[in-house]
This record gives C-alpha cells, structure tokens and sequence, in this order.
C-alpha cells in the first residue's frame, strides 16, 4: 500500500492532462448529437431605444433555415429566473449595444451566420448614456445596502490635521474574460426534460437558473459540464446564450448548438467595469497610519446593479484609527458587469497599494517597511481575531528570496543599456471560506484490490479539481491513486459548491474528506475486530469481506469559522525595465509568496498563481477594452486589439507558499488560490516602473505613451 503522507501536498501530474493534451477531453460543444441544428445569434446596432421593425424574409428564404426567433416569436420566460444580463428577446427594448435581439436556427453553422447577415432591423433610437468621463460627475449612492458607507473615526479631521498625506485617483479600465473557451451551449430536449451541455463555474447554479427562467422544474433540468476552458467569474453566472439554446432547441424540436464567437464575447457575458479610486492617506513622520480613504466611482447596467468591492481590501489590509470606504454609482447602457478574477480586490489593490508606495516614498521609509509598520493584530473592519495572518511573513520571505536589498530608494538609479531598471512590492488578499458540498463515495473489492469512485456535482475551470479530489481520496481511504475515479460536473451527482470566489477547492476537498471519514467509521461499525490502529476503508474492505459499500456526506464549514477572519495573503516582487527611448515597460522578473493554509498540490497550485500573475501583468501593462462613447459600443472586438499577454511579454516567474496551518476556516486548513494570484499584482509592476523611471502613472495599462 502507498505512503499515505505523500499524497496530498506532493506535486502530482493532473490525472486528466493525457485527456486534454490528446483532444479527448469534453467540452460544452464537443458533444456529437444526431440532427444538430446550429443556433447564431444577431445583436442590437444600437445602445438605447426600441425595435420599430424586423425584416427577416430574405433570411427565411435561404437554404437551411429552420427558425428565425425574436421578440416577435419567442416564448414568455421569467426575467428574474437567475440569470445575468437578461437580453432574452422578451421586449422590443435596447438597453445596450450588442443585445440579444434574435437568433437564426440552421441545418449547419454557415448557412446560420449567413442569413442572420440578411436580417434587417429598424430602430427608434434613444439617447444612450455611453460616456463614463462625463457620467462619472453624476455618480449616487448604490441600491444595495452592503456597498454603503463604511466609517470608522473622523477620516476628515485626521487627514486635514496631518502633515505627511496624499489623495489621488487611480484608474482601471474595462477587462473582458476572455477564456479560451467561448460560452457555448447544447441544448436537447427529451419531451419535458432538458439537458444542457454547458461550461458552468457553478453547476448547481445554472441548472436552478436554466429552471427557473424556462419556468419548469429543476429536476427536469440536467447540466453536463466536466470540463471547462477557463471562465474567470464570466461562467460563474450563467448568461442568456444558454437559455437561448433551449428555446431553440424546442422550437424546432432537434438539439441545437449556440456557441458565441469571439466577438461576441465583448457584449454577451460581463465585463470588469471602470473604475476611478480616490485613495487618501495620512500618516505620522515616523510612517504609523492616521487616515485611510477609499472612495471608489464606477458604473453598471441601465436595468440591474452591480458593483465590485474595490475597497475590500482597504478595509482590513493595514492598521488605521480612521477609515472610509465608499462606493457611487452611474447606470449606462452597457451589459451587466460581474465577477472577474479577484473581483474588487485586484483593481482596489492596484488603488491602495500604489497608494502605500507613494505615501512611503514622501516618508522616505522602505515601503516594506512602512507595510510592516502599520500590520494590524486583529481585523480593523470588524475586530475579529486572524485566523491566521501571513503578510509579514510574506513579505520578509520574498524580500529575501527576490533580493530587495539591491533596490535603489531613488528613482532611476539603475540602468542596463537602454532601459531603466526599478523593483516593485505590493500585498494582496482574499477571503477564505468554505461552502456547503456534498459527495458520495463507493467502494467496490476486486479480488485483493479496492477500487473507489467519488462524485460530486464540482467544476473543473482547468485549475485541477479532479486531481486534487484524488489526491484527498487516497489518504482518506488508503487506495492508490490509479484506483480512484472522479465524477464531476453533472448536476445528476449530489450538489456542491461552484469554482468561485476561491472556494472551489477548500470545498470539494472537505466533502471528499468528510465522505472518507465517514465511509471509513461506517465500516468500522460493520466489524466485529478490534483494531488498536485505525485501519484504512480499504483494510476493512478487506478484512471484513465486503465486496461494495457507499457513503455519502453532506459536509459544512466549520461552527466556529465565522468568528474569525480567515483570508489568503500574498506580497508580490516586480523587476521591470522600461527602454528610454520607446517607453515599452516590460517585467523581466516576477515574484509571488503567498500564504493560502494547505497546499494540496504544489504543481497545479503554482501553475495557478502563475496565472493570476499573467493577468495582473497584462492588467497593467496591455489589457483594456475601450467603449466609443458615441454609439456605446466597443472599438476592440477581438485579440487583435485586446492583448493578452503572450509568452514573449512575460519574464521569469518563481512562487514562493508560506507552510501555514490554519484549521479554522475548515477541517483541512484548505484556502483559496485562484484569485489572491492576481491581487496586488498590477500594483507591484506600477511601483516598479516607479522605481525605475520615476514616472508615476495612476492610469491602467501603463502604456508607453503614458511614459515618454
């Protein structure tokens, strides 16, 4: 039998890699089905008004045509049903440019494509509020009571008595999520039931929400979605592309394949809002915090409210008697923002940790230091002990590992060649939790082999759920890893949390544990031996002869977990160097440590935070989506003017895990990883530009323009 201690925690291959590399692996489209049909989707032109009139005769008359679906046709759904960005083809109504207005169903995707261009549609139109620069001036208060005014002290008197003090508006623009996978859906209908094909972040989710806006019973919806390319929050609510599916695939009685294109993944499926962040700060000469203002005005849909929480972190990340943190809003007639990577707490931090580098340059004080300084003990928003704090460590760890003591405090006193060398640091966080999930497990005795399978309704962004399910099964039951099998991402399975808001793995792992725990007490029960060792759920099938047994668990967090603040901390190193002639900026080294509890593979884990540094470099130097105020529709529409970062625009990237044992926000000590990778992250390149050119740029991404 394997060493039981190597399993979990040891860098392990992902068991379903032969299956992704090969092409093997399934994704939402990759479904073969007798009679598909192919569903394209036609947008709105325009950003306000109203449909006057659709002509879609020439359509209709092309070969291959089986539906043309608009308003006009289409069958009552509820509008409230869960769904994000509405866009159902319910009303005549544009709320914003690039709306769902119809779709064309066909016997193949061209014949689709090419009759959804012969349709004809006229407008009344209406003045759009597209122009966030002017907007902004108007921004109110929110709707949502969460996002009020939080205050602590008298931020006014304190910042006005000090003498040490900044207050500047930083800037992040409009992202787009861009997985490699576009949101596409199958939908087949078997009389009543339905069956949807589709990349889900939160399986259980899209199915109560598919249910719920069809109006039929969530029973007789069932969502496949074992693998999924990558999604970042825009999978995580589910949008109307997949409801659309549906009511194609029903209204021509076939399953139907919609699948967006690239271009229109800009105005189908949410984006990260702009934001301007006012961050204040005033401290001591000797650099102990005294005042921290976060004011944050941003923008949402016409029709619904969202806003991320720009100023999360700044309400715990360092010690200060006076604090506020405030949101305003302006509705525009642009798509519903929602979740990306780090939501609130990626562009805050670009805020106060830019912030805490320009305070700490007028104290002339390290800006390690000056974070160190102002380290609270307890949590300032709500003095609840740390469950464990690791920002220190974090710090001091990858001050050495990444060799600060070369920075030059000055600006531009390093040079190789043509280019300004500078370091930067940053910190970051994000919540840690744990959310209720079930499993079941089954043990089944070949001969002198015990072969287990384990089933949750889980997701799998890429990020090696499956893997890391396995791995905890196998200390759980004492079964070799090749004997394990993991079923994931059917709602058919019992229901579990979703991949998001980085508690994807700190929730399917507990389930898995407790499932084992509880499989193995169960088996106890059954014998009639003493043992004066626990023996495995594998032993006992064994010993006690038993050739099948199954258990399942429906595992919670923690009693006590809420009495303490449980958070992923990091602190991130950047080397840039900016050429003196062409401005380019590039990050020619990278440096994450990061403190996230139980590491449960360090392959996948670090592959992870390697990512969400891949993003947070593309967030401050490449990435932005820019709105045309005039028509309020988007100027870049594909990756030929939305830049990703490419393997040729990243240097060398090392991770650093602080071993930490935290027990308290669940059993396994497990936090997240998928979103604290990107925090601070755009932060600690901008300082370092700083450091190197002794330009400050407040205004993501820092484009060369931005620094000649």
């Amino acid at each position: 039998m394997q060493n039981l201690d190597q399993v979990t925690g040891t860098p392990i291959s992902r068991i379903d890699g032969i299956l992704k590399v090969t092409g093997k692996a399934t994704y939402a489209t990759d479904y073969p089905m007798k009679d598909m049909a192919y569903a394209v989707i036609f947008k709105s032109t325009i950003a306000a008004g109203k449909i006057t009139s659709i002509d879609s005769s020439a359509a209709k008359a092309t070969p291959g045509v089986l539906a043309i679906i608009t308003h006009e046709n289409a069958p009552k759904l509820n509008e409230k049903g869960g769904l994000r960005g509405g866009a159902l083809l319910q009303s005549p109504e544009i709320v914003f440019h690039g709306q769902h207005i119809g779709m064309v169903v066909a016997e193949t995707f061209e014949q689709a494509t090419h009759a959804a261009k012969l349709i004809k549609v006229e407008y009344q139109k209406a003045n759009g509020r597209t122009d966030f620069d002017e907007l902004a001036k108007t921004a109110v208060m929110p709707k949502d009571k969460a996002m009020a005014d939080l205050v602590r002290g008298n931020v006014k008197q304190a910042y006005a008595n000090a003498t040490y003090k900044i207050s500047e508006v930083y800037q992040t623009p409009i992202e787009h999520h861009h997985p490699l996978e576009p949101h596409s859906s199958i939908a087949v209908w078997e009389r009543e039931k339905l069956t949807l094909y589709n990349a889900s972040q939160i399986v259980n989710g899209a199915q109560m929400a598919a249910a719920a806006t069809l109006n039929i019973k969530p029973e007789d919806v069932r969502i496949i979605s074992p693998f999924i390319g990558g999604g970042f929050g825009s999978k995580g609510g589910q949008w109307a592309n997949m409801v659309l599916a549906a009511v194609a695939a029903k209204m021509v009685d076939r399953p139907v394949k919609l699948a967006l294109t690239r271009q229109q993944m800009f105005n189908s499926v949410g984006f990260r809002q702009r934001n301007f962040q006012r961050i204040s700060l005033a401290a001591t000469k000797e650099g102990k915090l005294l005042s921290l203002a976060h004011e944050t005005t941003t923008h949402t849909a016409i029709d619904n409210e969202y806003i991320e929480g720009c100023g999360d972190g700044s309400k715990i990340m360092y010690d200060t008697p006076n604090s506020l943190i405030s949101y305003r809003v302006v509705p525009m007639n642009l798509i519903l923002p929602t979740y990306t990577r780090g939501p609130g707490k990626s562009t805050g931090s670009f805020a106060l940790e830019s912030a805490m580098d320009e305070l700490a340059y007028q104290l002339k004080i390290d800006p390690i230091a000056f974070r160190i300084k102002n380290e609270p003990s307890k949590d300032p928003s709500n003095n609840k002990p740390w469950s464990s704090r690791t920002t220190v460590q974090c710090l001091e760890e990858g001050a050495k590992a990444f060799g600060w003591e070369k920075r030059k405090f000055q600006p531009r006193q390093q040079q190789s060649g043509d280019e300004w060398i500078g370091y930067g640091v940053a910190c970051g966080t994000y919540p840690a939790r744990q959310r209720e999930s079930s499993a079941l497990i089954k043990l089944k005795r070949n001969g002198d082999v015990v072969l287990a399978s384990v089933a949750l309704a889980a997701s799998d962004l890429g990020t090696g759920t499956n893997t890391i399910l396995a791995q905890t099964a196998a200390d759980g039951l004492g079964i070799p890893l090749a004997n394990i099998t993991i079923s994931i991402g059917d709602s058919d399975l019992p229901p579990a949390a979703g991949s998001v808001g980085s508690v994807g793995a700190s929730s399917f792992a507990n389930a898995v544990n407790d499932a084992c725990i509880k499989i193995t007490d169960e088996l106890l029960a059954k014998s009639d031996k003493q043992f004066f060792v626990r023996p495995t759920a594998a032993q006992l099938m064994l010993s006690e002869n038993f050739r099948e047994f199954e258990s399942r668990v429906d595992a919670k967090p923690p009693v006590n977990a809420g009495d303490y603040s449980s958070h992923s901390f990091n602190a991130n190193f950047a080397e840039v160097r900016v050429n003196k002639y062409t401005g380019v900026a590039r990050v020619s080294r990278f440096l994450a440590v990061t403190g996230a509890g139980k590491i449960l593979n360090p392959k996948t884990a670090r592959s992870q935070i390697i990512g969400g540094n891949v993003w947070g470099i593309g967030m401050a130097l490449t990435e932005e989506s820019v709105i045309d105020p005039r028509w309020g529709n988007f100027a870049t529409r594909s990756f030929g003017d939305y830049h990703v970062p490419a393997n040729l625009d990243i240097g060398d990237i090392e991770t650093i895990f602080i071993r930490e044992n935290d027990p308290i926000p669940n059993k396994m000590g497990v936090k997240g990883i998928g979103e604290v990778g990107i925090v601070g992250v755009a932060a600690a390149v901008a300082n370092a530009i700083f450091n190197a050119t002794g330009k400050r740029v407040r205004s993501l991404p820092i484009t060369p323009d931005k620094l000649l």
